[in-house]
């Protein structure tokens, strides 16, 4: 049996997994993220109760914002702020009392539209978070690639390709470069320029529900689908996946894998693009599902 938990910003949630991928229980809870004792306990008791409900102990894998440092076994760029610079696997594993494994949680999504979502039977495969930020997460013949530093696959935070003069120099990232990938695709990134062109305080939900009534919102999509193209054109001439798979808020957005598939080849050093851009299919459950996936079936703890 595989225990996942998706440690996020306003939630945590836990799955089982069998051996074939079924799902035996489920729990979502509120999560705790301005408290670090609180949020360890919260996965404590999330794994006592998941093996309450089947009977026995499980492996554990957990996703979560941000990566723990190679060097210092810190946690560090988390958007739940509690966990910046705690020794955040060295406590879980501690307080669970066993081993587990811990990724970051657009990993976890990668490995989980990999394994049994809809990348499945591809070799090569970009999993992308869209949406409060921007993640990836890179698999290859099953195996997640992580890196020595811990961060393949962190697009977001690569400059916005070709940019062009209206685009430099970009809007100030908290990593604290200006003109990353997230400050463009990201929602509040849209939200902010959509402001700047002109328009009103909306979300990019908001935006993206006035494409077909509102000029400024179409443009703005017009926009967005070629940065989205650009963005994704550097990922495809380094690493050349076969299938890229869209998740977060923003993957929603049903132009994309028309229109973004239709724009990239102008940018990607190849005469024929066989990369297929898909919307994920386990939804918000990929992240905790992946987080089970860190352990295959039948592998011991």
């Amino acid at each position: 049996m595989r225990i996942g938990i998706d440690l996020g910003g306003t939630k945590i949630a836990g799955i089982v997994l069998d051996d074939d991928g079924n799902a035996l229980a489920y729990e979502r809870i509120p999560a705790a993220p301005e408290d670090y004792g609180l949020t360890l306990h919260k996965i404590v008791r999330m794994v006592e109760w998941l093996e309450s409900k089947i009977g026995c102990s499980a492996t554990v894998g957990i996703g979560t914002p941000g990566a723990i440092s190679p060097t210092t076994g810190l946690m560090r760029n988390s958007n739940s702020a509690c966990l910046n610079l705690k020794p955040v696997g060295s406590d879980i594993e501690k307080a669970l009392g066993r081993p587990f494994r811990l990724r970051n949680d657009a990993d976890c999504f990668a490995v989980s539209e990999a394994t049994d979502g809809a990348a499945a039977g591809a070799c090569s495969v970009f999993g992308v978070i869209i949406g409060t930020g921007v993640g990836g997460g890179l698999v290859f013949d099953g195996q997640l690639i992580t890196g020595p530093n811990a961060i393949a696959g962190e697009w977001g935070h690569c400059s916005l390709p070709l940019a062009r003069d209206d685009e430099r120099p970009g809007i100030r990232c908290y990593c604290g470069h200006s003109g990353c990938i997230e400050t463009f695709l990201s929602g509040p990134g849209v939200a902010t320029h959509y402001r700047n062109a002109g328009g009103e305080q909306l979300t990019a939900a908001e935006i993206m529900a006035q494409v077909r009534d509102n000029p400024l919102a179409a443009e703005a999509l017009d926009i967005y689908i070629d940065r989205f193209a650009r963005s994704l054109s550097i990922v495809i001439n380094i690493f050349d996946p076969e299938v890229i798979v869209l998740g977060g808020g923003l993957s929603n957005i049903e132009a994309l894998y028309e229109r973004v598939p239709e724009h990239w080849g102008e940018y990607i050093f190849s005469d024929n693009v066989q990369t297929r851009l898909v919307r994920n299919l386990h939804g918000d459950d990929s992240g905790v599902r992946g987080a089970a996936a860190l352990y295959m079936p039948g592998e011991p703890p």
